[in-house]
């Protein structure tokens, strides 16, 4: 990652996260934990859908953590991988899909006669 545009996480910038808005983070770490907790899915696969929701919103930060928390957890290279396959099938099927817009906006400029 590019330190100028990604900074490594470190403890004076988890400070002034802290300190800036701490009920937020309170809710947030909440959250993320609840979220997170064994339940209908196991944290292994709520792992891997995290894996691929951040190839889809491009967050190294998430892609790093979530990756290293998926094989802690006991998922295997090849789960990850397949997991970020699966975000790149449904990234590139949402370009697909919406393209019933444009063709639509085409249809109706050019309407057959």
């Amino acid at each position: 990652m590019d330190p100028s545009m990604y900074p490594k996480p470190d403890a004076e910038l988890a400070r002034m996260r802290r300190e800036l808005a701490p009920k937020p983070l309170e809710a947030f770490k909440a959250f993320s934990a609840a979220v997170f907790a064994d339940g209908a899915l196991p944290n292994v696969t709520k792992q891997l859908i995290a894996v691929a929701v951040a190839h889809v919103t491009q967050c190294p930060y998430c892609i790093k953590g979530h990756a290293a928390e998926a094989l802690k957890r006991g998922a295997t290279d090849a789960q990850i991988m397949e997991a970020i396959w699966v975000a790149a099938e449904m990234r590139a099927g949402g370009a697909y899909a919406h393209s019933l817009l444009a063709l639509d906006t085409m249809r109706h400029a050019h309407p057959k006669g």
